[in-house]
């Protein structure tokens, strides 16, 4: 900001709890810079706002997700498939509902990487129609795993309902894992989000199946799960009858 401009308040965002290691892109700092562009009108504060505090934070997440799941393997530029992402996130910016539950962190995350999962999937649709994925002159075998991997592609406007959705579900199982009593409930409510982190790569086929890879991760007897999965369906069932959750 210059001139006048550069009287106006300035947004104090504090980067951190003193004594409590942070994430060093994404930290408390910039949960309450969006919460504060949420409620700024001025347009060039919003902007110096997000671009001094937000932006970062969005890089290099979407710089994260692209390298750890190799999202950049079927694409022509790694910089255009961030820079598209980045950009959807500063979209979704006014979506994000903190009285929900949602913590920033978790909600942009899950709303970046399920982005880069449906732009992949788009991708995969336009190579299947010209080349052949058994041609080995056309596609690499990492390029063909990647292609056979991502197989249905929702219509465009069912892409961001998804998208939406997927994050709030993830708002909800983090408010269950807050509710948590005891060890057990919290190894057990720490297992169903990592199959609902990586349901893509995981093949489930039934309860049953859910059931035995839940025990597998949490590590807890079958009389143990069963009692704490019974404590996580109460705790569901009254998040999911209430005002900020009631839409499960």
């Amino acid at each position: 900001m210059t001139g006048n401009n550069a009287k106006k308040r300035r947004v104090k965002i504090s980067r951190g709890t003193p004594g409590k290691k942070p994430n060093m892109y994404f930290h408390e700092g910039t949960a309450a810079a969006i919460i504060a562009y949420q409620q700024i009108s001025d347009m060039q504060e919003k902007e110096s706002l997000y671009v001094d505090e937000i932006f970062p934070a969005f890089d290099k997440l979407v710089e994260n997700l692209i390298f750890i799941h190799g999202f950049q393997g079927l694409h022509d530029s790694y910089e255009d498939l961030k820079n598209d992402c980045v950009t959807f996130l500063y979209e979704a910016i006014r979506k994000f509902d903190p009285s929900r539950g949602s913590k920033p962190f978790s909600y942009f995350n899950v709303v970046a990487k399920n982005w880069l999962i449906i732009r992949s999937k788009q991708k995969v649709t336009k190579l299947k129609r010209s080349v052949s994925i058994d041609d080995p002159e056309m596609l690499g075998k990492r390029d063909s795993e990647l292609i056979e991997s991502f197989q249905v592609l929702p219509a465009q406007d069912e892409q961001l309902e998804m998208l939406e959705f997927i994050a709030n579900i993830a708002s909800l199982l983090d408010e269950i894992k807050n509710r948590a009593t005891n060890e057990n409930e919290l190894a057990c409510i720490n297992a169903v989000i990592h199959i609902f982190e990586n349901i893509d790569k995981i093949d489930l086929l039934n309860k049953r199946a859910v059931f035995l890879y839940v025990r597998n991760i949490s590590g807890l007897s079958p009389k143990q799960l069963t009692t704490a999965i019974a404590s996580i369906k109460r705790t569901y069932r009254e998040l999911r009858d209430s005002s900020e959750h009631g839409i499960y």
